[in-house]
């Protein structure tokens, strides 16, 4: 009797724990929710993380720490809707705008409103991040920056934007329904669009593209936010831009806190980047300066300086990548697309120009990238608080930032070991280096070749 009932127990307890295997395997298989969250003018320099002692990024900071940091990442254009574009089409802004231009060939529209108007539709023809997450079945949500009129246009099943009316097109406030419309509340007035959209889809895998605009132009955060550097020796400018830092951050805190209060943070890969670089040392002041304060110091967005480009790069998954580890490595924006189709095994379009960084991630044997080259189309004007047209090029690699205004004819070479602010241009002394970084860049623009796979229907 004793042995029948011993050996029901033990029956019972394999039972037991095959039951629980399979449970962790189903958990360890599982595929992850993806929240990409995208600053909106975010300067590298302004986090905790990266080495900041005067701007507060608690979320920020912890996110970092519970994941891997790339320090040295950049983005492939000098303003928001090109780096975007980048990241939920894997390629780069030359390659979008070249694709474009056939489109609009092939339609035979040539009047240039009606340019501008098909630009605005024509993600719908590309090879979209959620349309290929579909694969997968994950649900997508666009919520905040979105240029693309429609958050159908990139492939997401819900979102913010909505596109626009004739009328509106036509109204006041025609650019804020160009970068997003409603979506440009996401953050600033709520987060519900946000949660709801998780709380419908939790069951299923999800993926968030989490782009508020923060720390962005209006400098217009809550007291409670100003509050913490009222009281600073630092200019009023940089008072408010802070204080916009910690508004994006906070939203990235009560995002995470909504994720553990479902149970859906363990399971849920982040990646963070920003679209643009900025520039505002706590002791320049632009308060009453027009161009700069919107648009921040000289060195910054719509440049063709580091400062411009430069963003870092975060990748955090708890118990599934490395905490507190940062990298020096070279990572493209371009690079997250790709490393997120293999974290999920899926197969990168061969246009994607992205390559992916999961191995490095891991640990693995890894060759990363040496060099960075990018082209720009817009610098700063004073007549024109969005710019005036430019052909542009820059190179970065170890040693060395290189910039190339080719509508000026002027080139620059910066010392990134002794110069990280590029404050003091070498090229004059150096012109072998000009040489030889002015043909990587011409081999670069004549590799741009542009598939017939690049845009579907």
């Amino acid at each position: 009797m004793l042995r029948k009932f011993i050996q029901c127990l033990l029956l019972q307890i394999i039972c037991i724990l095959t039951l629980f295997s399979c449970n962790s395997t189903n958990v360890d298989d599982q595929l992850p929710n993806i929240v990409l969250l995208i600053g909106d003018d975010h300067g590298y320099p302004y986090f905790g993380f990266m080495g900041s002692e005067y701007v507060k990024t608690p979320n920020m900071d912890k996110l970092a720490s519970n994941g891997t940091v790339f320090r040295n990442g950049y983005v492939p254009d000098n303003h928001c809707r090109p780096s975007l574009a980048t990241l939920v089409t894997g390629i780069l802004p030359i390659n979008h705008r070249m694709e474009v231009e056939k489109m609009i060939l092939k339609n035979g529209i040539v009047d240039d409103r009606e340019k501008i108007e098909f630009s605005h539709h024509a993600m719908k023809y590309f090879i979209t991040l959620p349309k290929l997450l579909k694969k997968k079945k994950y649900t997508s949500f666009q919520g905040g920056k979105w240029w693309e009129f429609h958050y159908e246009n990139g492939g997401f099943d819900k979102g913010m934007a909505t596109g626009w009316t004739k009328e509106e097109r036509n109204s006041k406030n025609w650019f804020r329904k160009f970068m997003g419309g409603n979506g440009l509340e996401l953050g600033r007035a709520t987060m519900e669009p946000v949660y709801d959209f998780i709380n419908q889809n939790k069951d299923d895998p999800f993926f968030l593209w989490y782009a508020p605009e923060l720390p962005h132009y209006p400098f217009d955060a809550p007291e409670k936010y100003y509050n913490i550097y009222k009281n600073e020796d630092m200019t009023e400018s940089a008072k408010r831009y802070y204080a916009n830092c910690t508004w994006f951050d906070d939203g990235v805190g009560e995002l995470v806190k909504h994720l553990k209060r479902i149970g859906e943070y363990e399971n849920t890969l982040f990646i963070y980047v920003n679209d643009n670089g900025w520039e505002q040392n706590p002791s320049q002041d632009f308060w009453d300066d027009p161009m700069r304060s919107h648009n921040g110091g000289d060195k910054g967005k719509i440049s063709i300086f580091d400062q411009s480009f430069r963003t870092p790069i975060i990748f955090a998954w708890e118990r599934k990548i490395a905490k507190n580890k940062y990298l020096e490595e070279f990572i493209h924006s371009a690079d997250i697309p790709a490393t997120i189709l293999d974290y999920l095994d899926l197969e990168k379009p061969t246009n994607y120009y992205g390559k992916s960084y999961k191995p490095l991630i891991d640990s693995k044997s890894f060759s990363s990238r040496k060099k960075i080259i990018g082209n720009i189309t817009t610098t700063r004007s004073f007549d024109d608080m969005m710019g005036k047209p430019t052909e542009g090029y820059w190179l970065r690699n170890e040693n060395w930032f290189f910039q190339w205004n080719a509508t000026k004819n002027e080139k620059k070479l910066f010392n990134m070991k002794t110069d990280h602010n590029n404050d003091f241009n070498i090229a004059e002394s150096n012109p072998e280096l000009v040489q030889s970084f002015t043909a990587d860049i011409i081999q670069w623009k004549n590799g741009r070749k542009v598939s017939d796979e690049l845009w579907s229907r």
